[in-house]
């Protein structure tokens, strides 16, 4: 027994050991891992569009062409490539420079999903603050929107991330194929030139807030809410505390103050719009969007793209943050939720579903 005793207690103390080094090597492993993070939290993909349409059609030719017209086609296309290439080289050896006339512009596309607290703008500024040095005379930048809107400070700097592209006066195209309300639309304004599918959902310029109030609740139950403020209107309404109508008051003068500021921005960068008409709250199908002046032509992102393909040089840009498993299982269920409440959210609007 007393060998048992000894034997017990020692393998006590070597696992206690054991998982004493574990922890540390665990700590030393997790702050390494954030450095490394910090060091290299993403990074820029390029995508070149012309070699991707290109690669799908010589994918179908190889399928539904004669062979003996296939090989003339592919010696022609080696033939102007070697010819290119050749007056390239020998431009390069005299030292000139390429004129404008002979540069392809080029066309950089971006993409903004955004959810309720319009996230994606963290690499939209990466994306932007990547490509504005590039910029040569001449070339454009297409966004493509897709969003039901969200909170307004989070769009707010959105929408000021495109503002860098005008401001560096760079022609910025928004395209918009699905929806782009409230906040998406608040972004989608500032665009040189606004194009979106026929049934693309746009508008819903206005402001609003939901609020549930349990006060009653807890007072069936005997519980008291106490909530301590230093201002008039530190706290307007609450979820807990009885809300009063002088509260209530302040809380809708305060989103009318947030509606005319969104009116204003949508005003500036659109004089052509008639504001009072549309800063309703309400939301068009892209086909009458056009007649209301929110866009100004009828076309897909696809359209748009494919129609630069020949004559541009059409590249997508795209910023990649990089995630550990925990925060992509954590971004997965937060996206699964999202979903699920806006699922909720629509039904209960009624009739149409966005």
């Amino acid at each position: 027994m007393e060998y048992i005793y000894e034997y017990g207690l020692f393998f006590a103390q070597a696992a206690t050991f054991v998982v004493a080094v574990l922890i540390l090597v665990a700590g030393i492993a997790s702050i390494a891992m954030r450095q490394r993070a910090d060091q290299n939290e993403g990074h820029i993909e390029i995508r070149d569009l012309n070699d991707k349409y290109r690669h799908i059609g010589d994918v179908i030719h190889n399928v539904i062409d004669e062979p003996a017209s296939l090989k003339e086609k592919k010696k022609a296309e080696k033939k102007s490539e070697k010819a290119i290439a050749k007056a390239a080289k020998k431009q390069r050896k005299k030292g000139e420079e390429p004129s404008s006339e002979d540069r392809r512009k080029r066309l950089y596309v971006m993409n903004f999903d955004g959810d309720i607290r319009a996230s994606a703008a963290e690499n939209l500024r990466e994306e932007i603050s990547a490509v504005l040095p590039q910029i040569q005379d001449g070339d454009e930048i297409l966004v493509k929107v897709e969003s039901p809107g969200g909170m307004v400070h989070s769009y707010g700097l959105a929408a000021s991330q495109l503002q860098r592209i005008k401001t560096a006066e760079v022609p910025l195209i928004i395209a918009v194929d699905k929806v782009a309300a409230s906040g998406g639309y608040m972004m989608a304004c500032v665009a040189d030139r606004i194009i979106a599918a026929p049934f693309a959902v746009l508008g819903s310029i206005g402001v609003i807030a939901q609020l549930p109030n349990f006060h009653r609740l807890l007072q069936k139950s005997n519980i008291d809410f106490e909530l301590l403020t230093a201002g008039e209107y530190k706290r307007t309404l609450t979820m807990f505390g009885e809300n009063t109508d002088k509260g209530r008051e302040k809380f809708v003068d305060e989103l009318e103050e947030t509606h005319t500021l969104f009116k204003n921005f949508v005003s500036a960068n659109r004089p052509a719009l008639d504001i009072a008409k549309v800063a309703t709250g309400e939301t068009w199908y892209g086909q009458n969007a056009v007649t209301e002046g929110l866009i100004d032509e009828l076309q897909t992102s696809d359209a748009f793209v494919q129609a630069r393909l020949t004559d541009w040089d059409v590249f997508e840009v795209k910023f990649v943050h990089k995630k550990n498993w925990q925060e992509k299982m954590g971004l997965a269920a937060e996206s699964a939720v999202e979903r699920a409440f806006l699922k909720i959210w629509q039904r209960g609007q009624g009739g149409r579903n966005y």
